[in-house]
């Protein structure tokens, strides 16, 4: 599975992205992120405050709670501002 970063979760993971085979525990996106979260300290800084980080999977804008399933991409962001 490919994962992006953006913006401020890519300058903390500190890099845009990555290519990873998940392990069979991590079933959704709020699982990926414990997941990734665990990894080293850069991971867990991205994923401190994992309820304001937004996702999409497969360029479509997702819930937390979304499985994985046969998802080939997912991206991490921030929360929008406009203005």
């Amino acid at each position: 599975m490919k994962i992006l970063y953006f913006a401020s979760v890519r300058e903390k993971v500190g890099k845009a992205e990555e290519d990873v085979t998940l392990p069979e525990r991590v079933a959704t996106v709020a699982d990926l992120m414990g997941w990734l979260s665990e990894r080293n300290e850069s991971y867990a800084a991205a994923f401190e405050h994992r309820k304001t980080i937004r996702a999409a999977v497969d360029k479509t804008h997702v819930n937390h709670e979304t499985a994985l399933d046969s998802a080939r991409e997912i991206a991490f962001f921030p929360p929008m501002t406009g203005g």
